[in-house]
């Protein structure tokens, strides 16, 4: 494929991450507030645990990596 060059009018992005660094701010009850939705969702998570499906597909894999080192 040939090198393409985005089309319009971007500024680079190191200039478009200085301009959010400058305004983006948030309150502290803002952040309080993103923060315990986040451990709530993150805690919901990790109770779920790992399906077996993918606890034999990852022992599968170690199994195969062992083999290969012998």
């Amino acid at each position: 494929m040939k090198d393409r060059k985005p089309t319009g009018s971007q500024p680079p992005m190191d200039a478009a991450a200085n301009q959010k660094k400058s305004t983006a701010k948030l309150g502290r009850d803002i952040q309080a507030k993103l923060g315990q939705q986040l451990r709530a969702m993150y805690d919901d998570v990790v109770s779920q645990g790992v399906p077996d499906r993918f606890s034999d597909l990852l022992n599968k894999l170690d199994d195969n990596g062992d083999k290969g080192k012998r």
